[in-house]
């Protein structure tokens, strides 16, 4: 199923400054992913997982190193885009789902999905916004707001969310692990499902071994670099 590269990161290397400590959370990071391959990162905690994503997915600057998508330089010598670029780059190539699901409370499920697309200047489109939401298994919940959802419904819902605008690369962290195992389940059946029907091309870091080994691809981290 996979086909030509769609990420390409090179010695991609992320610094913080912890005290007078200097913590390399990322160190020389090079990996390639192709369109359609689901792919696993894990590790012990503080191995870098979670900022590598973050890197990949534009959601933090490397210290050094490039990142190239869907063949558009994203970082790189000389290539370092202000905030209101690298905003309107996310939308049109990432879609993103986290542990905590941050849905907006005061919206229902359907309004919450429609807002990538409300955000990036688009026309929530109905068909769009419905074949999510019934493809997530939420059609009968869609007027519910996410109180009134349980914790499996309301990852449903993100994982809806962040498909809607059509993204190259779903990046994904930690997305069970608020879950509780039969909600993890799901959550593993959805991914496997949406990677076998619709191609999706996913990155995501688990602690679980078994929502990893979903993956055609494993990759282990440790002290920030592939282990």
């Amino acid at each position: 199923m996979s086909g030509e590269v769609l990420v390409q990161a090179r010695d991609l290397v992320k610094v913080y400054r912890r005290g007078t400590e200097e913590v390399r959370a990322v160190d020389g990071v090079s990996l390639e992913i192709r369109r359609g391959e689901m792919v696993s990162f894990v590790g012990p905690s503080g191995s870098g997982k979670t900022t590598l994503l973050h890197l990949l997915g534009a959601l933090d600057n490397p210290t050094s190193g490039t990142l190239r998508v869907d063949g558009e330089d994203v970082f790189g010598p000389g290539r370092s885009p202000a905030e209101g670029p690298l905003t309107r780059l996310r939308r049109r190539l990432f879609g993103y789902v986290f542990q905590y699901f941050y849905l907006v409370p005061t919206l229902t499920v359907r309004e919450n999905v429609a807002l990538p697309l409300m955000f990036g200047g688009r026309r929530a489109l109905e068909k769009d916004v419905d074949r999510w939401i019934e493809r997530l298994g939420m059609s009968g919940r869609k007027d519910h707001r996410p109180g009134q959802l349980s914790g499996g419904e309301m990852q449903r819902t993100a994982i809806a969310r962040a498909l809607v605008g059509g993204p190259k690369v779903l990046l994904a962290d930690e997305p069970t692990g608020n879950l509780d195992s039969a909600r993890t389940e799901e959550i593993k059946e959805i991914f496997r499902t949406l990677h076998r029907e619709e191609g999706l091309t996913l990155v995501m870091v688990t602690h679980n071994r078994e929502l990893a080994a979903v993956a055609s691809r494993v990759i282990s981290l440790r002290d920030g670099k592939i282990a």
